[in-house]
């Protein structure tokens, strides 16, 4: 079996490429060996509990099933192997005779009856593989914009405001998000076909990873929430009350914990396999989705809310400009929020899994290869085109700027006074003055 399992291989690399992760490169091999090893304990512990036959064929591992004692002219059908199965998808049958030689060749061919030749597949594997080039990209640029971003807004005091914080919590739920989407891709769906599956990883690691995972996706999303509903507050509230910032904090952190709380255990009781990678069980995987879709619900029905407002904010008489003056501000305004609200994700909520093939394909390129740029767009819209983030790195440069230019002036007028040996009585009240423009200047940055 070892040439036929190479093949399984092999094929495996070239054609099979999913981006649900049910198999990593390696777990192929790891899933034979682990049904090997169960089936050579079974064959084991039933040679101790009855004697193995003196005629007849014994049980054996072979050709990636398990085939146990047979009389002679007994036939034996089992199903394709596991692995194979959820490989391929292919319900195929394997049947061995006994004869009194032996087992008999597998029929009919493993290649035939078990894995599917659909041509379809290498460009499935294109198409996975750009979707995932594009996906790192995205979370790698956002990843290094939102972190920007956030170094930005901490150091400048002015910035610090409610409406800040709850931007820097989402740019950190951005910035975790692609951490770990980096770091499962990297441990779960390596392209290398030269990696060692001699030893496996740490399975707590492993599922370490992926816990992760989902509470940094569903932290994220919960924090778009978190921004939808501060700006419908904002608009409707009257401004002495405020939302303490805890409140926001237990939404977007403390309600995904408690999700992802859940879903550990059901994944312990319903479907604790290998990595917790695999979705064979709907619930687990329903207490990581429909928590999402609330949100993204919730965040779209928000967002209507708030154009309506502004709708009839810009109707009022009291602002001015002409009827196009207010369609261009409401569109900015539609622009700038679509983003900030997740409103993207909206258009496939309904399709969690679509049964159309084309469609599945449109909804994976926008939410898994454009939707990684979201935070890079984020911190672009609310941080560096920011007016008041703007303002401030003006003020920092125009200070920097005077105060290089003071020293220098200071540095040619220490240098006159040595030349001279004293100083021209007129240039007192110049340099006074112009420490005096300094102090106040400095003082209003």
């Amino acid at each position: 079996f070892v040439h036929v399992g190479d093949n399984i291989h092999n094929i495996y690399f070239l054609w099979f490429r999913q981006v649900d992760g049910k198999f990593p490169n390696c777990q192929f091999h790891w899933e034979i060996q682990r049904a090997e090893r169960e089936c050579r304990t079974q064959l084991q512990q039933q040679q101790q509990q009855t004697p193995p036959p003196t005629t007849g064929c014994r049980g054996e591992w072979g050709f990636a099933s398990c085939w146990h004692n047979a009389a002679v002219g007994e036939v034996m059908t089992l199903p394709c192997p596991s692995p194979l199965l959820q490989l391929f998808g292919k319900n195929g049958n394997l049947s061995r005779n006994c004869t009194e030689s032996g087992w008999s060749d597998v029929y009919p061919v493993i290649t035939v009856a078990c894995w599917s030749n659909d041509t379809g597949e290498p460009n499935e594997l294109v198409f996975y593989r750009v979707v995932r080039i594009l996906s790192t990209l995205g979370h790698s640029l956002s990843l290094i914009a939102l972190l920007t971003s956030t170094v930005i807004i901490c150091l400048f005091r002015r910035l610090h405001c409610m409406r800040n914080y709850i931007h820097l919590n989402l740019f950190l739920s951005f910035m975790l998000r692609a951490v770990a989407v980096l770091t499962k891709d990297t441990l779960l769906f390596s392209d290398d076909e030269d990696t060692d599956c001699s030893t496996q990883p740490s399975l707590v690691g492993c599922r370490a990873s992926l816990v992760f995972f989902n509470y940094f996706i569903m932290a994220n999303f919960f924090w778009l929430l978190v921004e939808g509903l501060y700006l419908h507050m904002l608009l409707l509230v009257i401004h002495t009350y405020s939302t303490p910032l805890s409140i926001y904090m237990f939404i977007g952190w403390g309600i995904p914990f408690v999700f992802l709380v859940a879903w550990i255990i059901c994944r312990i009781k319903l479907e604790d396999t290998w990595c917790w990678e695999m979705n064979e069980n709907p619930i687990p995987n329903r207490l990581i989705n429909w928590p999402i879709m609330a949100s993204v619900i919730i965040n779209f029905i928000l967002f209507i809310s708030i154009i309506r407002i502004l709708v009839q904010k810009l109707r009022c008489t009291d602002v001015g400009g002409n009827e196009k003056s207010q369609y261009r501000r409401l569109a900015k305004s539609t622009l700038l929020l679509i983003p900030l609200f997740g409103v993207n994700y909206v258009v496939f909520v309904y399709l969690m899994e679509p049964p159309d093939k084309n469609m599945n394909r449109i909804k994976i390129f926008f939410d898994l290869g454009l939707g990684s740029f979201q935070g890079l767009i984020v911190a672009v819209l609310y941080c560096f085109l920011n007016s008041e983030v703007q303002s401030e790195l003006r003020r920092t440069w125009r200070s920097l700027s005077l105060k290089r230019y003071v020293g220098r002036d200071y540095r040619l007028h220490a240098m006159s006074i040595s030349r001279n040996g004293t100083e021209n009585s007129a240039q007192f009240p110049r340099n006074s003055r112009a420490q005096s423009i300094l102090q106040t200047e400095t003082t209003m940055l």
